[in-house]
């Protein structure tokens, strides 16, 4: 008859591993709810050892904070194939199944959890949203993107973060239509912002070109037209 033996966790398989555990914990309520002494318990070892490997729940919590960061930031990496609507509409789709499974914590970061205010914790929210900025500015392939190329850029992703906060609040709306709705929204600020400027009339020119009849771009022209008629 063999007895289980635990195995002893190396330091940073350990860090690791209560990462992962407060994770799994800020999932499901906000970070603020949450004890060091619920983590402690879930990772099957003492409070004391768990300040051995983070000095306290901030720290814990901005660690955990990179490695949701880093995932979020790769959900925006698409392959450069297709037409863009299609592109965007894959991208918002991996967002919001990141805003789904990190409910609590998202809400949390982003109406003000346990670590805002830190330098550590602002700085890699930004890291986010430079990396969705630089990403979707690749697949429009502009290297030096115009001021008001950069409004439409950024105030999209802001719109994608606050359309997101609301959706959690009830989820009242149909997900699906919410990562359609935001598509159709970044086309909607580029052609406003392209009415307004001759440069980007010809960036959208290159958007539309490629759009399939039944794409989201073509969607939405599709439906405004119907609406004037």
């Amino acid at each position: 008859m063999t007895t289980g033996v635990r195995r002893r966790m190396g330091v940073e398989e350990r860090r690791q591993q209560l990462i992962g555990v407060a994770l799994e914990l800020f999932s499901q309520r906000s970070p603020d709810d949450v004890s060091i002494d619920e983590i402690a318990s879930a990772a099957g070892i003492s409070r004391p050892l768990v300040y051995h490997y983070f000095p306290g729940k901030l720290s814990l919590y901005e660690a955990a904070l990179k490695r949701a960061a880093d995932d979020l930031a790769g959900r925006f990496v698409e392959a450069h194939e297709g037409p863009l609507g299609a592109r965007l509409l894959r991208v918002m789709r991996r967002f919001f199944d990141f805003v789904d499974d990190h409910g609590p914590g998202f809400a949390a970061l982003m109406r003000g959890g346990p670590a805002v205010g830190s330098s550590a914790t602002n700085a890699l929210i930004d890291s986010v949203r430079q990396a969705a900025y630089e990403q979707i500015l690749s697949h429009l392939r502009v290297a030096e993107p115009p001021a008001r190329l950069e409004l439409v850029v950024r105030s999209w992703i802001s719109l994608a973060e606050s359309t997101a906060l609301i959706w959690l609040d009830g989820r009242r709306i149909p997900r699906g239509e919410l990562e359609t709705q935001l598509v159709h929204d970044f086309a909607a600020l580029a052609a406003v912002s392209a009415a307004n400027d001759d440069e980007m009339r010809d960036l959208l020119r290159t958007m539309l070109r490629d759009e399939p009849n039944d794409g989201p771009f073509t969607d939405l022209a599709a439906r405004l037209i119907q609406l004037a008629s």
